[in-house]
């Protein structure tokens, strides 16, 4: 039961493109990204999947990034191309995120989770 549970959360998580409504701050071809526009966009976008301490997010669907400690170019790599495996599969943000906004957020998830 626990098990049908989980799996009904991860789907629905899924399903839901593991971020929130909200639209990202920028439109894609904006001015360069800020570090703190980079966590901005994680907590907006990353937060109902993945946990980051200094986001001061908990999600349980992906990877908790505090301990993967993800180097910029895997974080880069996974936002562009997305990812995973079965239920909690993770979205690809190409084409949703501007190339410099991406670099923002890879940068802060890199940087933040090696401190």
């Amino acid at each position: 039961m626990r098990l049908a549970a989980t799996l009904l959360t991860v789907a629905t998580l899924a399903a839901a493109g593991c971020g929130n409504d909200s639209a990202p701050s920028r439109s894609a071809g904006a001015a360069p990204t800020t570090s703190s526009e980079g966590k901005q966009l994680f907590v907006q976008n990353c937060s109902g999947c993945h946990t980051l301490a200094d986001a001061g997010t908990t999600g349980k669907v992906g990877p908790n990034l505090d301990r993967t400690k993800p180097t910029r170019e895997r974080a880069l790599a996974m936002l562009e191309r997305g990812g995973g495996t079965g239920l909690g599969v993770m979205p690809s943000f190409k084409g949703t995120f501007s190339a410099s906004q991406l670099a923002a957020v890879a940068d802060y998830v890199s940087n933040a989770a090696r401190n």
